[in-house]
């Protein structure tokens, strides 16, 4: 969203004046109104998770799924910073998410940090990049997690295991899409409100 904000301001101050700004943003918020980008597209689902955050003021979002078992898993995502340049994809951008699992009875956790991507209009997958196991949830509000990042460390094997089993936990391909769906969306809507209080300042200001 920075950079359409970057891009506007820049093509707006070329315009002489307070009316010429306004015609640009006026033409920006028809644009986007008219052309909703993510028609058609496939939402996912979020399965047995909840919503458990997610403030129009904010750019993330938190889903949490709980067991009966007293087991719960927490999921925190935002969009990445950069846009993906590519013509055959949905979404301008993927999501970085951490998974947080913990177990009854036990103050640790297990943390993973994933790259959300969009594999095909319709479909997308996962990647873990990072893995902490943290002693305790108290610990984990310092500068890192407990023991650093052992993922990198092992087996390809092993690694492949862990990605199957946050898929068991409900982090499949239902629930990445609609990170990538509700993350691109949110964005979207916050910046035609963005635009729509750039409206109003400077209506007000040409008012006699």
């Amino acid at each position: 969203m920075r950079n359409k904000m970057n891009s506007l301001l820049k093509r707006g101050l070329k315009v002489v004046g307070d009316g010429g700004l306004l015609n640009v943003i006026q033409s920006e918020i028809r644009h986007e109104i008219s052309n909703p980008r993510f028609l058609g597209v496939e939402t996912g689902k979020l399965g047995d998770f909840k919503l458990d955050w997610d403030s129009p003021k904010s750019k993330d979002i938190v889903l949490r799924r709980q067991f009966n078992s007293g087991e719960e898993v927490v999921v925190s995502a935002l969009l990445q910073k950069e846009p993906i340049e590519a013509d055959d994809i949905a979404f301008p951008r993927g999501a970085m998410a951490k998974v947080c699992i913990s177990k009854p009875r036990l103050s640790s956790i297990l943390q993973f940090d994933c790259r959300v991507s969009e594999t095909g209009r319709g479909s997308s997958d996962f990647d873990i990049e990072r893995a902490f196991y943290i002693r305790s949830l108290v610990s984990s509000r310092g500068s890192s997690p407990n023991g650093g990042d052992f993922f990198r460390t092992l087996d390809p094997n092993l690694q492949d295991a862990l990605k199957q089993y946050l898929t068991s936990k409900g982090f499949s391909e239902g629930l990445t899409n609609f990170i990538l769906c509700h993350l691109n969306k949110k964005e979207q809507e916050q910046y035609v409100n963005w635009l729509r209080k750039l409206e109003s300042t400077f209506s007000h200001s040409l008012k006699p």
